[in-house]
């Protein structure tokens, strides 16, 4: 007789450009096309598991989003030590089926950056998040990261980073030497692109 009940779940990890940040890979959908970043504990609140992702001392950062979690551990912790305790909890947390996320919770402030191109935007934001959504967005997330539009003003495009591409030493080499420079190529209008931290 095969019992049916809560599926196997089986967690992979994946290194990222970032090395405090360690993509955490499931066969379950988490947070089916969104994510969310959680770059403090204070931010925590709209994510049971987030919340108790951070009641490890280790963890400084949780980014959610389809399948993965992507977490930012402290500077003087090594992810050899933790990585099997992370995997058994996160594990044990699915197969129970609690919850990822309880979207009543999530405060939506006023000018969420978003990529999805709106009927108020400009011609030349919209040509922007097209680039972003076609060309950026799935190179970054297989890092285990995202990258939001969040202004566009005089030639210069400010984007927000978030989970691993948050804080990454390669990030700034990626935003000006590969973003910037498709940006200047492809929108003759962009001059510049900056980072804003959430």
């Amino acid at each position: 007789m095969i019992k049916t009940g809560n599926p196997i779940i089986s967690i992979y990890t994946e290194m990222t450009p970032n090395p405090e940040t360690m993509k955490f890979v499931a066969n379950k959908l988490l947070y089916p096309g969104k994510h969310i970043d959680f770059p403090d504990e204070a931010s925590a609140k709209p994510s049971p598991l987030a919340v108790e992702l951070f009641s490890f001392p280790f963890i400084r950062g949780v980014f959610i989003m389809a399948n993965f979690i992507t977490l930012t551990k402290t500077p003087d912790t090594d992810w050899n030590d933790i990585i099997p305790t992370i995997k058994a909890f996160l594990k044990e947390y699915l197969e129970d089926n609690r919850p990822v996320i309880n979207e009543e919770e999530i405060v939506v402030t006023k000018a969420a950056a978003t990529n999805e191109v709106s009927a108020d935007d400009t011609d030349v934001v919209k040509r922007i998040k097209e680039l972003l959504e076609n060309y950026v967005k799935p190179a970054v997330e297989m890092d285990g990261g995202a990258i939001q539009f969040k202004d566009y003003e005089d030639g210069t495009v400010t984007l927000m980073l978030q989970g691993s591409c948050s804080g990454c030493p390669s990030s700034m080499i990626t935003l000006k030497a590969g973003i910037e420079g498709m940006m200047k190529r492809m929108i003759p209008e962009v001059k510049e692109v900056v980072a804003e931290a959430e």
